[in-house]
């Protein structure tokens, strides 16, 4: 595979490419939707709700912790994830930044 040269893009589109390649997985998407039901959730709950192993789970809660967009906590053995609202929102300022974005040929091809 050749190189992505994220040199000669911005900051903006980088991060963007980011969010959307983590944001890009349908478990991933799940996990999120579940901690907007609960607010903040152990990774056995999210097993038990998703229906996928714990290590795969785990591997998911890191790919969106390492973006920011949750964090977590430890409570005794278990760590306790929630959604870091400040990263949510500042993303998805990004992403209304890119779809709000004015697209004017209404004709095109």
């Amino acid at each position: 595979m050749g190189l992505t040269k994220k040199e000669i893009f911005s900051t903006e589109q980088n991060e963007l490419a980011m969010i959307a390649k983590v944001l890009g997985h349908p478990a991933r998407i799940a996990i999120l939707q579940e901690l907007q039901k609960r607010n903040t959730c152990v990774c056995g709950d999210l097993v038990n709700e998703i229906g996928l192993a714990q290590p795969t789970i785990s591997q998911h809660l890191k790919e969106l912790k390492n973006i920011g967009i949750i964090q977590g906590t430890i409570e005794g053995t278990s760590v306790c994830y929630c959604i870091n609202v400040e990263v949510w929102n500042n993303f998805q300022q990004k992403l209304n930044n890119l779809f709000n974005g004015n697209y004017k040929n209404q004709n095109c091809c």
